[in-house]
């Protein structure tokens, strides 16, 4: 055998290598950025055989047949299923259900094609027991307890398989790097293994991560730009619901969104998810207003709750849970200036019920209108939809796809909708009755 193959350190900042670590960069003075990686002949010696050059016209649509996974929501996320050759990051919380959701995945895979699940973190007694409690058919899925990314590869030779998840990615290591598991260089570089691998077997793979504290997937940046997708679990804190969250897609619309219920026997689709997020109020309530958000390629009806209370202390509390609270203290400048209501004395608390995030300026007015609704007592009528962005001039903006979330509340039954002006939709549309506003005021005028 060959003398083992020394590892370098490069620096993050300035790519500068160094054969042994120290705390700062010799060429650029940078404090510990320093990472073991590979030698860059190590690197030639694992990547694959080289690939000659091709006519991008001449190359066949294989890539573009997508594989079903049998669950309906995870298809939407991923862009209508899943694409040979690409790797999706999936994270999320300790708990939330990202084994579980692979899990059903993989049983289902299992039942059309080659499917291999690989634990780094439960024996295969573990994983066999999960299966049993979801009530999985496991007679033709493939199964492997393992770590160490050489011995999973050599695996993959025999098994062959079309789908390959690792669960998870921070139990994963190579011999050719002396850091422990779970170390950046180990993250970066088995990771680039795995993807190597899949372009050039055209093998499907999932990769769980693990987050931090901030919700992030851990380990360095570059995991999410070296894959094709990556996903996020979301939840609120008891709450049976799950909300799977596209924010990277190559093959499909980023931000796109998929629900799920958490049951005795796993993840189960959520089809009709407007349901759950909008409350079923016996009388129309102050405080309550519901918007149409666009999430991916579907709108989705939401309710967006404000509560105004008298402060208790010295600084007014802003609060808001779904919502931008920088963006609340925006809108509540914007309403003392434009709109003449002067609420900078109140606790302002906004709400977007069902644990859903909305990122979109498509939610500024009826948070706005929200909070005001709660500070004068009054309630909106029940069958009101708003959307429309808020600019400091106190200008109603247009937003994307204004016609579709029309349609969208017609179809559950909302009579009225206050939108931009410049979102009216140039044809009526049967059962619902559209009043375009330009200006603050002339919402607060529509809505009260």
């Amino acid at each position: 055998m060959g003398k083992k193959a020394r590892t370098v350190y490069v620096c993050d900042s300035c790519g500068a290598q160094s054969p042994k670590w120290q705390g700062q960069c010799p060429d650029c003075g940078s404090w510990n950025t320093l990472a073991e990686s590979l030698p860059v002949g190590l690197r030639a010696l694992l990547s694959a055989a080289p690939a000659a050059s091709r006519v991008l016209s001449e190359v066949g649509e294989e890539a573009a047949e997508r594989r079903g996974s049998g669950i309906g929501e995870l298809d939407r996320v991923l862009g209508g299923g899943l694409v040979p050759g690409s790797v999706v990051l999936i994270g999320g919380d300790p708990g939330i259900g990202k084994s579980t959701l692979l899990l059903q995945a993989a049983a289902n895979l299992s039942m059309r094609t080659t499917a291999l699940y690989v634990t780094g973190e439960e024996s295969l007694g573990q994983v066999g027991l999960r299966a049993r409690r979801l009530q999985l058919d496991m007679s033709r899925l493939q199964a492997l307890a393992e770590t160490r990314i050489e011995q999973i590869l050599t695996e993959t030779e025999r098994v062959r398989p079309t789908v390959l998840i690792i669960d998870s990615i921070q139990t994963m290591f190579t011999d050719a790097l002396q850091s422990a598991p779970g170390a950046v260089a180990q993250l970066r570089e088995t990771t680039a293994l795995l993807v190597r691998f899949a372009k050039n077997t055209n093998t499907s793979v999932f990769l769980v991560g693990h987050v931090t504290k901030d919700g992030a997937i851990a380990g360095p940046r570059v995991l999410e730009h070296m894959v094709d997708t990556v996903l996020y679990f979301q939840s609120d804190a008891g709450s049976r619901y799950r909300v799977v969250r596209a924010v990277k897609n190559r093959f499909g619309a980023a931000n796109e969104l998929g629900v799920f219920a958490m049951t005795d026997n796993g993840l189960k689709e959520v089809r009709n998810p407007s349901a759950i997020f909008l409350s079923r109020h016996e009388t129309e309530v102050p405080g309550s207003v519901v918007t149409v958000a666009s999430e991916g390629s579907r709108p989705l009806l939401v309710e967006v709750q404000g509560l105004v209370d008298d402060a208790r202390g010295a600084h007014p509390r802003r609060i808001a849970v779904g919502f931008d609270t920088q963006r609340l203290n925006l809108l509540l400048a914007v309403l003392h200036r434009h709109g003449g209501v002067a609420i900078a004395d109140h606790d302002v608390f906004v709400n977007v019920v069902g644990g859903v995030r909305i990122t979109e300026t498509a939610a500024d007015l009826p948070a706005l209108l929200a909070a005001l609704s709660s500070f004068r007592n009054r309630a909106l009528p029940g069958k009101l939809v708003v959307f429309g962005e808020i600019g400091l001039a106190g200008e109603i903006r247009p937003v994307p796809f204004g016609e579709e979330r029309l349609r969208a509340a017609v179809q559950y039954g909302f009579k009225r909708a206050i939108v931009p002006d410049a979102n009216t939709p140039k044809k009526p549309i049967d059962g619902i009755e559209v009043i375009p506003v330009k200006r603050v005021s002339d919402a607060l005028d529509a809505a009260f």
